[in-house]
């Protein structure tokens, strides 16, 4: 997902934003593009400065803590260490087949690609005889056909943090109005998206986004020069919505829905962005001595707009990351993916609400189940269950790190904005398959 913290898209929040990087402020000519770019990527990416924020993928949300930084260099993003299933703490107390949907529903994905159908297509074969309405049918289906791992960062640590984020409503119309001044835009034709891989393989999965002027590559337009009208968008407007914190945090979730003046409910989900690295809106406001850490919250956020409407847009520019939507078709009647109500993650499938989680793919296998134990927001009370990693996000980083779906709307929202607590994952891996390579 797009989701920036809380944790980015894909229909959602996709992990596309999250290998993008702003191209550099020089001018260069497009012949040398290639060249230039492969030889300073390396030092841009060791640094970790023009990293963008992300989504499915782009993004996730709002916690206000800056993204992670990536692993240092030579360093293994994650080590597995194989554990007996009594070593996760809740295992026994969840009630794991409420995740079987979104396990089946990761299933129909994982054995449709090439690349992992190896992997999954055993695991998921015998999942057809699972009774899924029984939890311990279910629980005896992973204990017989998966192995936990217990998830280490490259310091050895097996501690990191959890976030959350959700699906927002916002009130919308096809035409502007004085009630729904805010656009929402679809990817516009002057972005340019660069693959190196195509030229340089050992730049696989790095891209870099600008537009052409002249005949020279330039950055993409920031969100200052978006919202200031420089940039050509006045023909991509998709729809029109009422807040401008609630469309900014729309960006950062990724997904949402906008229910229009006749009641209709459009599903957004994450397009595209603009190359440019996402700046935490709620650190800002944290160094500048307006809210402290613990306010800083998606609430807290929002309530300082309500108060603060003058300052509010050269508050929203200092993010320069800007993200692009599309509408996204319901999914068709009786099939596997209607019957879960939520947006779809980078894996391509809908989330679960509550059993589906963001994760660095470096170290945890998009599409894998993992064991989650953390605590519910603001409070030390245990949230012990089987999650899937069906999701990505620009500031999802590291190998211990998640952020955990909520699901849709304001109670959704609430417990997101405010989570960010200790946690540690397991991986539950396929028997008899190889370990992912971090």
């Amino acid at each position: 997902m797009v989701h920036a913290t809380m944790a980015t898209a894909s229909a959602s929040a996709q992990s596309a934003s999250s290998k993008i990087h702003p191209i550099a402020v020089h001018r260069f000519p497009l012949p040398h593009l290639a060249r230039r770019l492969a030889r300073r990527l390396p030092l841009w990416l060791a640094a970790g400065a023009l990293l963008a924020g992300c989504a499915t993928a782009p993004p996730p949300v709002p916690t206000v803590a800056p993204p992670a930084p990536p692993p240092a260099a030579g360093s293994l993003p994650a080590s597995y260490q194989p554990v007996a299933w009594s070593a996760l703490p809740g295992w026994s107390d969840d009630p794991v087949h409420e995740a079987w949907l979104a396990f089946r529903a990761g299933c129909a994905a994982l054995t449709a690609s090439p690349s992992r159908q190896a992997t999954w297509q055993g695991v998921c074969r015998a999942a057809g005889d699972v009774d899924a309405t029984s939890t311990g049918a279910v629980r005896a289906f992973f204990e017989g056909n998966f192995i936990p791992y217990r998830v280490q960062g490259a310091d050895g640590r097996d501690a990191g943090l959890v976030t959350g984020y959700y699906e927002p409503l916002l009130a919308g119309s096809r035409g502007k109005s004085a009630r729904t001044p805010v656009p929402l835009y679809a990817p516009p034709e002057d972005l340019l998206t660069v693959d190196l891989a195509s030229l340089y393989p050992e730049l696989k999965d790095k891209r870099v986004r600008g537009r052409v002027v002249g005949k020279r590559v330039v950055p993409y337009w920031s969100r200052a020069d978006i919202e200031a009208g420089r940039a050509p968008l006045a023909d991509k407007v998709l729809l029109w919505v009422d807040d401008p914190v609630e469309a900014f945090f729309l960006e950062i979730q990724g997904s949402g829905r906008i229910r229009l003046d006749d009641g209709a409910i459009v599903r957004v989900g994450y397009a595209d962005q603009n190359g440019h690295p996402y700046r935490s809106i709620g650190r800002v406001l944290i160094d500048r001595g307006e809210l402290t850490a613990g306010e800083a919250t998606l609430p807290g956020i929002r309530d300082w707009g309500r108060r603060n409407p003058d300052k509010l847009p050269a508050l929203l520019d200092e993010n320069p990351s800007y993200v692009f939507f599309r509408e996204v078709p319901p999914p068709q009647p009786g099939t596997l993916y209607a019957a879960i109500d939520g947006p779809f993650g980078a894996l391509g499938v809908p989330l679960l609400r509550e059993r589906a989680i963001a994760v660095d793919p470096r170290s945890i296998p998009l599409g894998a189940p993992v064991f989650l134990a953390t605590t519910y927001p603001l409070s030390g009370r245990p949230l012990q269950r089987l999650v899937l990693a069906q999701d990505t996000g620009g500031a999802i980083r590291g190998a211990v790190r998640a952020d955990y779906f909520w699901g849709f709307g304001d109670d959704a929202g609430r417990q997101a904005g405010r989570m960010r607590q200790d946690g540690r994952m397991w991986l539950l891996w396929p028997k008899g398959v190889p370990l992912p390579k971090p």
